[in-house]
């Protein structure tokens, strides 16, 4: 998810929002950065190579779940119109909706515009008689979305349970700020992860091959490319850990002694043991995510589970906010 090829590797041609995040995120107590600059190229490639590990269940359980319920969701909300995906489309999953709502024009938005674009074009070729569009920018902002789509009924397409990487006041806000980008009387079809037995959840964010935590780890690579960095990547390890009181999985980068390093310029320091806070994924039940959505502004009108009850996919309305008597 980024404007900026980590192959450019010039910290002045690195995008302002990453290198304030992470000077930011690295002078804070505790340290932290935020999850969306996981995604640059190799970022993005790993992230890929995520979803088809075994112990990641989210991505094969929702794909067999749109298996099933995307010709229901073509019934819901019509056909013809217009699919917005908020991040670029996965060659499995996007597909599965395209064909079941056969929309007039597909809009994927992602901030990543070197991955963006390979999406739009693997989509664009399954696809050929539909408008492929794609948005290079941030969807956490609210975007003008291409003219082109302006008479047709629009659906909103949020899968992987990416809300989840969230904290519960940032996902409302990015609920209200999707429902300003597709206006009233759009639809949203969002997948939500369901809370679990950690037993379940950790092998999922901290895998056998240990693809996830080069993912992790590619966070310190790009910084280093993008920011002039000096981190001593081998010297950090991924940390996957479950948080019952707020019901997310957290992953850190722990320090496994102490180092001292600069980036863009500034100098940091880190003690054995510390670590820096890279992503959450919170957990809903059904009541908490459908108290989420209609916080954001979504009226759900259907919902689906896989039969064993570890992953939902969510239909709301945007519709009038109701007011409280």
């Amino acid at each position: 998810m980024l404007k900026q090829e980590i192959e450019d590797g010039q910290a002045g041609l690195a995008d302002p929002a990453f290198r304030a995040d992470v000077l930011n995120g690295l002078a804070a107590r505790p340290r932290a950065i935020p999850a969306r600059w996981f995604y640059d190229r190799r970022g993005s490639e790993l992230f890929e190579d995520i979803t088809r590990l075994p112990e990641y269940y989210p991505t094969r359980t929702e794909t067999a779940l749109l298996e099933r319920v995307c010709p229901e969701v073509a019934r819901e909300t019509g056909t013809g119109g217009a699919v917005i995906e908020f991040g670029s489309g996965s060659s499995v999953k996007t597909p599965l909706l395209l064909r079941a709502v056969r929309p007039a024009a597909y809009v994927p938005i992602d901030i990543s515009g070197d991955f963006l674009r390979d999406s739009a074009r693997e989509i664009a070729a399954q696809f050929p008689v539909m408008a492929v569009e794609p948005v290079e920018g941030d969807f956490l902002k609210p975007l003008k979305l291409p003219a082109g789509i302006g008479g047709l009924a629009r659906l909103g397409f949020f899968p992987g349970s990416t809300i989840g990487n969230m904290a519960p006041v940032a996902a409302v806000d990015l609920l209200r700020t999707m429902r300003t980008s597709l206006g009233e009387g759009s639809s949203l079809l969002i997948g939500i992860d369901r809370i679990k037995d950690p037993a379940v959840l950790v092998p999922a964010y901290d895998d056998a091959q240990g693809v996830t935590a080069a993912f992790n780890l590619n966070l310190l690579e790009r910084i280093n490319a993008e920011l002039s960095g000096t981190i001593p990547v081998e010297s950090f390890a991924h940390v996957a850990r479950w948080n019952d009181d707020r019901a997310r999985i957290e992953m850190h980068l722990e320090a496994q002694r102490a180092v001292a390093f600069e980036v863009d310029g500034r100098g940091f320091a880190m003690a054995a043991g510390e670590t820096i806070h890279t992503e959450n994924s919170h957990k809903y039940g059904d009541r908490d995510a459908r108290l989420l959505l209609a916080a954001g502004g979504w009226t759900v009108t259907r919902a689906w589970t896989d039969e064993d009850g570890l992953f939902a996919l969510y239909l709301a309305e945007a519709r009038g906010m109701e007011v409280a008597p």
